[in-house]
């Protein structure tokens, strides 16, 4: 039941769109998913699938499924094979086009769609930011973010004031999921439509324009920030972008290619696009593309310089098993948090006075005389990359997610476990029965 006074927003809104605009609602909603480049390539999976249908048209590895396929059940989804996300918020990631080698922040990263959507085209080059202020939002971004097998991301959790006056013209690209009052998610999510009112759409244009601000500090001059909603309202989409324009006239709106289905954004400022769910195979969205005016060819230092990290010396457990078990060639900075070890890519900034969820690639745990491989380790190597692997079929993936041991023969040991080509996690070989090291809040029944 959606609030009369929405309806009536988007009667005024719309025009004589809105019955079609209201037909939608009875349409079934899209399902959508977006295939991990880092772990293979779509005709490698669709060897091994049956659920994959049509392309996204915006998406360059975005594709339909049907609901009774569930691959979210699916053992591919644990090795991080794909990310579950819907249609729609693909786009603005697409138009953000971040280049492998740049810095990049996603200001408003949980759950980590579209961070993992960035890191993807970034092939592992450069620094990706992702920050989430909510804690336990921040979390779920992080396992996310492990999941995808990623490399040269760090996971932190502050306000974006904080983050301006750390990172000042820092960023050659940032994207701006700004949070918002989620008109566009109503056929999605029925706990949208209960806490939508028209004042929560206003305070939720407030806290966006204050969020734009502080982005706007962190972009270089001649970057792209690209600004972004799951919502309908004029206030926090065209309404917001036109005062941030007047704001900073540094700013311009780049016009940019619309993919079938979608439309400009209203008048005045067509430049943008507008998603809407009875045009499309998707939800409502909104985004506008935004160009820094200037150059700046020398990348400026943050508030605290480069990470050094710890040495070498001081990570010999580390190495010991890196030159027993691992033959990938892994470059960085070694960055200890607690008895955690990770490896952040070279020329990333101090973590000094930052709450780091995640830095970079999470290597693993100093136990006493000896280290322990991450599950994030395990997700980002490729088979290959592992001197032992221990391949399963589906089936039995499913069984060892659920964290059951099994028997094996092989030289006792750290063993990569892979399920159909693709790394899910450790396990150690002992006496012929291969440990369970799935970590123990991730297992489950598929």
């Amino acid at each position: 039941m959606l609030p009369g006074q929405f309806l009536d927003r988007m009667q005024e809104l719309l025009g004589e769109e809105y019955p079609a605009f209201l037909d939608g609602y009875e349409k079934t909603k899209a399902y959508s998913l977006r295939i991990n480049r880092q772990k293979g390539t779509f005709e490698e999976l669709k060897k091994k699938t049956s659920f994959l249908t049509k392309k996204v048209p915006w998406a360059e590895n975005g594709y339909y499924f049907k609901e009774e396929d569930r691959p979210g059940r699916h053992p591919f989804h644990e090795a991080g094979v794909y990310y579950i996300q819907e249609a729609s918020a693909m786009a603005p990631a697409v138009y953000l086009d971040a280049q492998p080698g740049e810095r990049v922040l996603d200001l408003c990263a949980a759950p980590g769609g579209k961070s993992t959507q960035i890191a993807d085209v970034m092939q592992g080059k450069g620094l990706l930011v992702s920050n989430e202020i909510n804690s336990a939002r921040a979390k779920i971004l992080s396992e996310n973010i492990e999941r995808m097998g990623i490399e040269n991301a760090l996971v932190v959790s502050h306000e974006p004031a904080f983050l301006a006056q750390r990172f000042p013209e820092y960023f050659d690209r940032i994207l701006v999921d700004a949070p918002c009052s989620g008109e566009g998610m109503f056929r999605k999510n029925e706990e949208a439509v209960s806490e939508w009112s028209y004042e929560n759409v206003l305070m939720c244009a407030e806290r966006q324009a204050e969020i734009l601000e502080n982005a706007a500090v962190m972009l270089r001059p001649g970057g792209r920030m690209v600004y972004s909603t799951c919502t309908f309202s004029r206030e926090e989409n065209e309404e917001m972008i036109s005062r941030f324009l007047e704001k900073n006239p540094e700013f311009e709106i780049e016009q940019v290619k619309r993919f079938p289905g979608m439309s400009p954004g209203m008048l005045p400022l067509n430049k943008a696009v507008r998603l809407w769910p009875h045009k499309l195979e998707g939800e409502g969205h909104f985004l506008a593309s935004l160009k820094k005016e200037g150059y700046q060819p020398i990348q400026t230092e943050s508030l605290y310089g480069e990470e050094k990290g710890i040495s070498p010396k001081d990570c010999k457990d580390w190495l010991a098993f890196k030159e027993q078990y691992i033959k990938a060639n892994l470059n960085g900075v070694y960055f200890k948090l607690g008895d955690q070890l990770y490896l952040l890519p070279e020329g990333a900034p101090s973590l000094k006075g930052l709450k780091v969820l995640r830095g970079g690639l999470h290597l693993g745990t100093f136990k006493k005389n000896r280290f322990e491989p991450s599950h994030a380790l395990a997700l980002f190597l490729k088979p290959e990359e592992a001197v032992c692997s221990y391949a399963l079929s589906v089936k039995e993936a499913a069984d060892y997610i659920a964290g059951n041991t099994f028997t094996a023969e092989g030289d006792k040991g750290w063993y990569l476990i892979t399920v159909e080509g693709y790394s899910l996690g450790w396990g150690k070989l002992a006496g012929n029965i291969m440990k369970n090291h799935y970590p123990k809040g991730l297992r489950k029944q598929t």
